[in-house]
């Protein structure tokens, strides 16, 4: 299980270190400007920040210590996969590693600040951060690695 857990122990590291640094760096020179945004691809990519207080999209604000909690679940949750189930492949190890990263980063901000700082700024989407892209993006991972192993087994 140690050796399954490496790989995707250094991707959530680097996912978490990164994440870490980008909120510090949006808080030092952000802070001053809330709700005001610089912008980096014209109109369609800004910085912006936002303490985020709920879930996605601002749901169930101001619900720190229920977030802590399913953060801390989730984690459980992906690190108990590694004892029952095959994480052999790489894609998988990657997909779950940047969940894990993205959860202790978003973990990390709820009990240090009772919000998640929010950074990047779409035209087209609520305000996120790394932790946040690095969880969609293993939840893409995972769900195409299923799909496709599915598949591999139907036929």
């Amino acid at each position: 299980m140690v050796r399954r857990l490496a790989g995707s122990s250094l991707v959530a590291a680097f996912v978490l270190v990164a994440d870490q640094i980008t909120k510090s760096l949006s808080v030092r020179f952000l802070v001053d400007q809330p709700e005001q945004s610089v912008p980096i691809l014209g109109d369609f990519a800004r910085l912006t920040y936002v303490s985020n207080r709920g879930a996605a999209f601002g749901i169930l604000q101001d619900r720190t210590i229920f977030f802590v909690i399913v953060g801390l679940v989730v984690i459980g949750v992906i690190l108990a996969s590694y004892r029952y189930f095959p994480v052999t492949s790489v894609p998988l190890r990657l997909a779950l590693g940047l969940q894990l990263g993205g959860a202790i980063g978003n973990l990390v901000d709820r009990v240090r600040f009772g919000y998640v700082v929010d950074f990047i700024d779409v035209a087209i989407w609520p305000v996120f951060n790394l932790a946040d892209s690095a969880i969609v993006v293993g939840v893409g991972i995972l769900a195409f690695h299923l799909l496709r192993s599915s598949d591999a087994r139907e036929s």
